[in-house]
């Protein structure tokens, strides 16, 4: 606690007297970071206007609310009458080119502050005990998605050397570029180009590489799983809709001491300090594994190794293009300029199994085995290969997957 009073009590004397949370020595900016990655917010108004804010609607009461250990993904293990316990699960809402739901907007809120009725209820099961499908039963409490309006289930990806993407060279990205599978590989990977003040920049972040950076990517989810407004996603009330007007009605924590918002900017870079203070877990040395990788395919889309803006390189196993991953990974969510059925490659950090470790955007698949064997589209020859290996093979290219 007296860690976390720290970190809200320098975060705000930073905006108010203008300092960069980047003047901090890069170990207590990590620690004021992980404090408030692991505080849970409170509705406003609250005597602090440096904790308040959450919601009205919100899925998670904090970043720790998804994210349940810097190395860890989303697990989720059995619990009572056939239920399913976890975390770092959201639903969200959108139609074939990302418009979000005219009424829930982009993901569901399955929490609220008092005097704001949830949108609705999420429901876990297994189809069988632990190592069957991930079933997502969604109430609706507000009525129901308009026609076009699709759902999809994401899971939060481990966080432990997810940092390192900002340092991959964007050129290298855009070398790699084959939109028109010029070489006729069957792969034809495309970046996703946002833009940023008037500038095409790299989408690297994100199932579908809709942020351009970490400091991006971590506003992003403040403003829309927790309802935390900043200067990157000026939304007070968050992901309400205009057709919500109880949650439109509540009160919001945004604070002059806060550069008028909820979160300040520093804020957020002490939450990224810390986010970047996670090293990669340490990768076994395994080269005929790795070779077994090349062999199939698979290092045609997760690239080991990327050149770094600064020279060197940097060990992601992700080209971060999107490809189009077949039609069992169409959900009927697309995003702008982004199929449905289009996905950026996952890299492949932290990729242990263990108890309720599932696999895919959805968390579909309960082993690495069974989320290779999903695998379409593009990378359908890849899984064939997979498939046709040796089990001797097939079980050392698992195991060097799960090393990484």
């Amino acid at each position: 606690m007296r860690i976390l009073a720290a970190a809200l009590a320098v975060s705000a004397a930073m905006a108010s007297a203008g300092f960069a949370a980047t003047g901090l020595d890069s170990r207590m900016a990590a620690t004021l970071g992980k404090a408030l990655f692991e505080r849970d917010w409170i509705p406003a108004p609250a005597s602090t206007d440096s904790a308040d804010g959450l919601g009205p609607l919100f899925a998670a009461k904090g970043c720790s609310g998804c994210h349940a250990g810097p190395a860890l993904a989303a697990r989720f293990t059995d619990a009572p009458e056939r239920r399913v316990a976890g975390r770092g699960l959201v639903v969200r809402f959108g139609d074939i080119e990302g418009h979000p739901d005219p009424l829930y907007g982009a993901v569901l809120q399955n929490q609220a502050v008092p005097g704001v009725e949830p949108e609705g209820r999420i429901v876990l099961t297994f189809s069988a005990a632990g190592d069957g499908p991930l079933i997502v039963d969604v109430t609706l409490d507000r009525g129901p998605l308009a026609s076009a309006t699709h759902q999809s289930v994401r899971v939060a990806p481990p966080l432990a050397g997810r940092a390192m993407l900002d340092a991959i060279d964007p050129a290298a990205v855009l070398a790699l570029a084959d939109p028109d599978d010029r070489d006729h590989d069957g792969i034809s990977g495309r970046a996703r180009l946002i833009d940023v003040g008037g500038a095409p920049t790299l989408g690297r972040y994100g199932w579908k590489a809709g942020t351009t950076d970490l400091d991006e990517q971590i506003a992003d989810a403040f403003a829309t799983d927790l309802g935390l407004s900043s200067a990157r996603r000026p939304y007070p009330h968050g992901d309400c809709t205009s057709a919500e007007a109880d949650c439109l009605a509540a009160p919001t924590g945004e604070s002059a001491r806060l550069s008028g918002r909820e979160l300040s900017e520093d804020m957020i870079g002490l939450v990224a300090a810390y986010v970047k203070s996670l090293p990669a877990p340490v990768r076994a040395a395994d080269p005929s594994g790795g070779a077994l990788f090349a062999a199939t395919g698979c290092s045609a889309c997760h690239v080991p190794a990327m050149p770094a803006r600064e020279g060197g390189s940097v060990t992601a196993f992700t080209d971060l293009l999107l490809h189009d991953m077949g039609p069992a990974f169409d959900d009927g969510v697309g995003a702008p300029g982004v199929a449905p059925a289009e996905w950026r490659t996952a890299p492949l950090m932290a990729m242990s199994g263990g108890a309720g470790r599932r696999y895919l955007h959805d968390g579909r698949a309960p082993t690495l085995d069974a989320a290779i064997r999903a695998h379409g589209g593009e990378a359908d020859a890849a899984r064939t290969h997979y498939i046709s290996l040796s089990d001797a093979d097939r079980q050392a290219l698992l195991a060097f997957v799960g090393s990484l």
